[in-house]
C-alpha cells in the first residue's frame, strides 16, 4: 500500500518538502510521517499541517492537490515511486539517484536538475532547466531519463553531461546550453539558440531549427547509433523515425564557437 498525501492547506508562500521522497518514508509510521518538518517560508511546521496522510512504511508515494508552491518532492531519492495527481511546484526529482517520478499535470522549473539516474515523465508541460545545472555548477543531470509530454521552458539541459531528455512540446531558447554530453530529443522544436556553446552531446529535433551560424552542415543521413536509440525510446512510448523510406537527417557539428564536437541532428521527412 502506498503512503497517500492529500494537500488539505494550500501554502501561502512556497513550502520546501523534501521529505516527501520514498527514502525518508519508507521505514516511518503514519504517525512519524505526519510529525516530518518541513518549512513554509522561514516557518518549521510538521508535514501534517498541510497534508492528510494515508499509509505507512512504503517506498511508493502518490500525492493529490494544487501542487504549485511546494517544492523539492522527490529530492535526492534513490529508490520507489512518487506519482503526482495535480500540478507540482519546483525542483521535483533534483539530485535524484534512482526510482521514478509521474506527474499527471504541469510542472515548474528544475525538474531532473542534476539528477544522477532515475526516470521522470511529465504529463503536461514543464517550466525551465529541466535536468540542468545549478547556477555556479560545472554539469546538469549525469544519468537517466526525463520525458515532457508538452513544452518546456527556458536552458532545457544546460550543461548536461549524459541521460536523455524528451520533449514533446516545443522548447524555448537556449535548449542544450554548453551541453557536455547526453541526449536531447525535440519532437516539436525549439526557439533560438539551441545548442549555444555545447561542447559535445546530441540534440535531435524532429522539427526545423534556426541555427546559430556557428554551427556547420555536416552530412546528411541516418547515424547508426539511431536505430539502436530509437528502440531504446521505445520503451517509452517515443517513436523517433530512422527508416530510410521515411526521412534522413541533416547534421551540424557546432558550437565551433567553443568545440566542433556536438551536433545537431534535424529530421528531414521524404515529400
Amino acid at each position: 500500500m502506498p503512503v497517500t498525501f492529500h494537500l488539505k492547506r494550500q501554502p501561502t508562500v512556497p513550502l520546501e518538502a523534501e521529505v516527501i521522497s520514498p527514502d525518508t518514508l519508507c521505514g516511518l509510521s503514519n504517525a512519524e510521517i505526519r510529525s516530518l518538518i518541513v518549512y513554509h517560508g522561514k516557518r518549521q511546521l510538521p508535514l501534517g499541517e498541510f497534508f492528510d496522510v494515508e499509509g505507512e512504511r512504503s517506498d511508493d508515494i502518490v500525492v493529490h492537490g494544487a501542487l504549485n508552491k511546494v517544492r523539492w518532492i522527490g529530492r535526492a531519492m534513490s529508490k520507489g515511486t512518487v506519482t503526482v495527481h495535480g500540478p507540482v511546484g519546483m525542483h521535483l526529482g533534483a539530485y535524484m539517484t534512482g526510482g521514478r517520478i509521474e506527474v499527471h499535470g504541469h510542472a515548474s522549473d528544475w525538474i531532473g536538475a542534476e539528477m544522477k539516474n532515475g526516470f521522470i515523465q511529465v504529463h503536461g508541460n514543464a517550466g525551465g532547466q529541466v535536468g540542468a545545472a545549478y547556477r555556479g555548477s560545472l554539469a546538469g543531470m549525469r544519468n537517466g531519463t526525463i520525458i515532457i509530454d508538452g513544452s518546456a521552458g527556458l536552458e532545457v539541459g544546460m550543461r548536461m553531461r549524459r541521460g536523455t531528455i524528451v520533449i514533446g512540446g516545443p522548447a524555448r531558447d537556449f535548449t542544450g546550453l554548453q551541453m557536455k554530453g547526453g541526449t536531447i530529443v525535440l519532437l516539436s522544436g525549439a526557439e533560438i539558440r539551441a545548442g549555444a556553446w555545447m561542447n559535445r552531446g546530441t540534440i535531435i529535433s524532429m522539427k526545423a531549427l534556426q541555427l546559430m551560424p556557428t554551427f556547420a552542415y555536416s552530412t546528411e543521413g541516418t547515424p547508426t547509433f539511431l536505430m539502436l536509440f530509437a528502440r531504446f525510446m521505445e520503451r517509452f512510448g517515443v517513436r523517433i523515425p530512422y527508416a530510410a523510406s521515411e526521412g534522413t537527417y541533416r547534421a551540424y557539428a557546432g558550437d565551433t564557437s567553443v568545440s566542433d564536437k556536438g551536433e545537431i541532428l534535424i529530421w528531414q521527412p521524404c515529400t
